[in-house]
């Protein structure tokens, strides 16, 4: 174990301080953009998800009318 001097420890802290707050600030950064592209989605979601209800209606129709015709031809 070394021992460090007071002086040592303080640049130490100090380096230590300052990656923290570019972390920080990357943090804010990513965290705005994700917010942005959430609000985005937000505001798209009603569409989306009567595409994706349409389609799975029409895929769950065919396949019922494929099922059902197969039945009938027997």
């Amino acid at each position: 174990m070394t021992s460090r001097t007071p002086e040592q420890l303080r640049a130490n802290i100090e380096a230590e301080r300052e990656q923290l707050v570019v972390a920080v600030e990357n943090l804010r950064e990513e965290v705005g953009s994700a917010s942005t592209v959430a609000a985005r989605l937000k505001n798209k979601l009603p569409v989306v998800a009567t595409g994706a209800g349409f389609v799975l209606g029409g895929g769950l129709g065919a396949t019922m009318r494929l099922i059902t015709r197969r039945g009938r031809r027997r």
